[in-house]
């Protein structure tokens, strides 16, 4: 059995983060993305294969994981030769595939029981099954309906208060029957949730939802992506190193933390970082590999990707900053996000 990742996307949304980098290799704590995944994969041990479809920078996402052999699971890298849409990847991805497949999109971070997924769509010899989650306020999605047997009867695009009959939506996990791939058009850009899944509607085959109600989230922009550190960090997921604890100061055992600096859990400080004398890191605080906190700098709900330094006095509050930042003595940036390279002169203000 196999399982499709659809990593080809721009990222466009998390830029400036994803210039240099595909938003699956974007780092969650100290692992790229996309490890995320693989790990969820990795426990249907019926799956042997994962297919990456992929579009941009692909060299990039095969430099990191290679052939998935430190991952744990066999890779295959698929390129679009143009950029197909959802439908057009999945078909291209998946030629000489015959047997189920499970297909994710390329943001989504969940924990969903893929095992029982499957089960329940071979038990019901559907010939799609789609996972869906509930939403709070559901005139900001397309709405997915369902009856009671868990069929699905119709797809609502951003409804109006009237016309709101459930709150759930496409949570971009999918089961599918390979034998229905021939009703995507070849080398066309063509879409799954507009084009490809209303098709088993209209033709009255066995399409299925499975309702996940525990946690899921889409990592796609810059406040969805702070949010997911934050929650890992409060318990609201598991997974290393917090584990669902709560409040946790991680400090990697090379990193050298000078004995007055200040620290307010919960944080994150990555291997070879430097925090010097009289700095501060508040909560919510995770630092890449190899950064440098000079004296009586002041970090809180920030995210700091690897080999950046924040300089003397400075304070960085609620911001993302990317990989070789520089952000110069007493500069204050508070709520925004700098890709790779930024340099924040002295005294800035942002």
């Amino acid at each position: 059995m196999k399982a499709l990742l659809l990593v080809g996307g721009q990222g466009t949304r998390l830029r400036p983060l994803t210039i240099h980098a595909p938003k699956s290799i974007v780092p969650i704590f100290n692992r790229p993305f996309l490890h995320y995944q693989l790990d969820l994969i990795k426990q249907v041990p019926e799956i042997d294969e994962v297919i990456l479809s992929l579009n941009y920078q692909p060299r990039r996402i095969e430099e990191v994981f290679g052939d998935g052999r430190e991952a744990g699971i066999r890779l295959r890298y698929v390129v679009e030769p143009t950029p197909l849409g959802t439908a057009g990847a999945v078909r291209y991805a998946a030629r000489g595939v015959d047997d189920t497949i499970v297909v994710f999109n390329g943001d989504v971070l969940t924990q969903v029981d893929l095992r029982s997924l499957i089960d329940f769509h071979r038990s019901r010899r559907a010939r799609a099954t789609i996972v869906l989650t509930p939403v709070d306020n559901p005139t900001a999605y397309g709405l997915v309906e369902t009856d009671t047997d868990s069929n699905i009867l119709r797809f609502l695009e951003k409804p109006a208060l009237d016309e709101i009959t459930c709150n759930t939506i496409n949570a971009g996990i999918y089961v599918l029957e390979p034998a229905t791939f021939d009703r995507i058009p070849e080398h066309v850009a063509w879409s799954i949730e507009r084009s490809f899944f209303p098709s088993f509607i209209e033709r009255g085959e066995t399409f299925l939802a499975s309702i996940y109600r525990d946690y899921w989230i889409d990592i796609g922009t810059p406040e969805k992506y702070m949010q997911v550190h934050r929650d890992i960090m409060d318990g609201r997921y598991s997974m290393p190193p917090f584990n669902g604890a709560q409040g946790l100061v991680w400090i990697s055992p090379d990193a050298r933390v000078d004995a007055s600096a200040r620290l307010e859990g919960p944080l994150f400080v990555d291997e070879r970082c430097v925090v010097k004398a009289g700095a501060r890191l508040g909560p919510y605080t995770v630092l890449g590999r190899s950064c440098q906190v000079e004296e009586d700098a002041n970090v809180a709900g920030a995210i700091v990707w690897p080999e950046s330094r924040i300089g003397r006095e400075a304070h960085l509050v609620d911001t993302i900053v990317g990989r070789s930042g520089d952000i110069g003595r007493n500069a204050c940036l508070r709520g925004g996000v700098f890709g790779d390279n930024t340099h924040i002169a002295e005294y800035s203000r942002l």
